[in-house]
């Protein structure tokens, strides 16, 4: 049996962790362990599934697959789409396992739903790493995220600074997926917890843009002193929240009389656009790039039979051990605003 690596704890100094983990190689941070499982090697063809490309987020992660791919020495077949359809992402997954897919990279759909193909995946002896949603069960090698709750509890925390008194609305995700639930029960309980003089109005729009557009205009025609808004995705959300405030007269640039206070998710470019215009305040990053990476490195890692454990990584994440057991690599996600917006140490390849 093969010898287990120290546990790095979450109290560990970061400088004893870098020193732990001086290179990315299979042995990785976080700890690691063989197992009899995978093919000894982290050869064979790895299956990617993406949940939908109607997203700049995600159109931006499709196009980091071949390039981190490559550079993670991962042999992975043509990204597939599942177009928002959590039940054709079941047959997407399984059509890649009786492909012979040796390892799936997966973005769930839906946090439930996905278990099923979770368990056949397991019973194939084919390893899963789950990116940018936590299954609720099942057996993932590891997730690969960024904190949710800390998107939620960090855009209240904005908002909340800048908007004392009033009312703030948070457009919601899909609150099927743990996501859309993490993020808008962090900003929920923030604000009531931290704020109490904001009154907090709710749109669940299930990451769908004109679901988003109509009930926003609703919401504004209802309440037109609404003074902030949280985007839980600008990829989606961005562009109809921009069009809808614009046709009220109500996209007044910061700094002017009735400008309403904008916090999104994501930080792809045309947030980071968006901010240098004055439109929106500040993004909480969602690195695309990193997602890529580490959704790489990991099937790597699990097709060659390696396990993780918790600790810190050399890539300034924790690994983190979640309530249902699952092991999640925490990416970090910088606020960014006006005055960091072209800081490129803040963002390494994300807006590129």
């Amino acid at each position: 049996m093969a010898k287990e690596t120290p546990r790095i704890t979450p109290r560990a100094a970061r400088t004893a962790a870098v020193a732990a983990c001086a290179a990315l190689t299979l042995s990785a941070c976080g700890s690691t362990e063989d197992t009899a499982s995978g093919d000894g090697g982290g050869d064979g063809k790895v299956g990617v599934v993406l949940p939908l490309l109607t997203s700049p987020f995600w159109q931006s992660y499709n196009a980091y697959i071949p390039k981190m791919a490559k550079s993670e020495g991962v042999q992975a077949m043509k990204t597939v789409n599942s177009n928002s359809d959590p039940t054709q992402q079941i047959t997407d997954i399984n059509n890649q396992l009786n492909q012979g897919v040796k390892g799936l990279v997966v973005a769930p759909l839906d946090s439930a739903a996905i278990s099923s193909s979770l368990d056949q995946a397991e019973r194939k002896g084919v390893p899963v790493v789950a990116v940018d949603v936590a299954p609720e069960k099942g057996k993932v090698a590891m997730v690969v995220r960024a904190n949710n709750m800390a998107y939620g509890k960090n855009a209240c925390d904005y908002l909340g600074g800048q908007v004392w008194n009033g009312k703030v609305v948070q457009i919601m995700g899909d609150l099927t997926s743990v996501n859309g639930r993490e993020r808008s029960e962090a900003f929920r309980t923030c604000m009531k917890k931290k704020y109490s003089d904001l009154e907090v109005l709710e749109i669940p729009a299930k990451w769908e843009s004109d679901t988003a557009a109509s009930k926003l205009d609703a919401l504004l025609n209802a309440h037109p002193d609404i003074k902030g808004i949280y985007l839980q995705a600008g990829g989606v959300y961005l562009a109809p929240t921009l069009q809808t405030l614009r046709s009220k007269g109500m996209l007044k640039k910061a700094g002017e009389k009735g400008h309403i206070t904008v916090v999104s998710n994501d930080g792809i470019p045309a947030e980071l656009a968006a901010i240098r215009k004055g439109q929106i305040d500040a993004t909480i990053s969602q690195p695309a790039d990193a997602y890529a990476k580490y959704g790489m490195f990991y099937i790597k890692a699990a097709m060659a039979g390696k396990t993780f454990k918790p600790g810190l990584t050399d890539h300034n994440s924790e690994v983190v051990e979640l309530p249902n057991g699952m092991l999640e690599d925490q990416l970090s996600a910088p606020l960014v605003t006006k005055e960091n917006v072209d800081n490129p140490d803040l963002w390494g390849n994300t807006v590129k």
